[in-house]
């Protein structure tokens, strides 16, 4: 598995498996019925941002995006967001996007990573998260509509990248 920065090329790999994770409403609050195109501008930021893929070969295994979680005096704080094909759950994609990501963004110069919607019955996100060493610094009630358990929270995670 290589990581690397995403490319044009890469989107339609993406767009069958985050069309599907969309529809699936149970991690991302995107609405439903998203064009590629639309899909494609909320995913893949302009500068600072940067959008990654996991790849084996020409296969897209998974794509993360990450950069400035806020503007302006908030800009020290990074976010991210995390999307693994269905048919590569388990090999440890999400684990290496998630390891690049915080380094990179601690290479960029960030002193943060700030999650600020991990739905909170996504329990595997959760625990990979926590093994990264993020921490729930607090969870917002009933803001998700989950299709199966209705309401639930929405973590918000975050973890320094520097020691002060």
């Amino acid at each position: 598995m290589e990581i690397r920065e995403f490319t044009d090329g890469d989107w339609e790999r993406i767009w069958p498996f985050f069309d599907e994770i969309v529809a699936d409403e149970e991690t991302y609050a995107y609405p439903r019925g998203l064009t590629s195109e639309r899909a494609r501008a909320l995913w893949v930021e302009p500068p600072p941002a940067v959008t990654l893929v996991a790849v084996d070969g020409d296969e897209v295994l998974g794509t993360a995006r990450t950069g400035p979680n806020r503007p302006g005096p908030g800009a020290h704080v990074a976010t991210a967001s995390f999307m693994v094909a269905p048919a590569a759950r388990g090999r440890g994609v999400g684990r290496a996007l998630g390891e690049h990501v915080l380094a990179l963004a601690a290479a960029r110069g960030y002193r943060a990573m700030q999650f600020n919607a991990v739905v909170e019955t996504n329990t595997a996100a959760v625990a990979l998260w926590r093994s990264l060493g993020m921490r729930i610094v607090g969870t917002v009630p009933e803001a998700f509509d989950h299709p199966e358990h209705g309401f639930v929270g929405l973590h918000v995670m975050h973890r320094f990248l520097v020691e002060d």
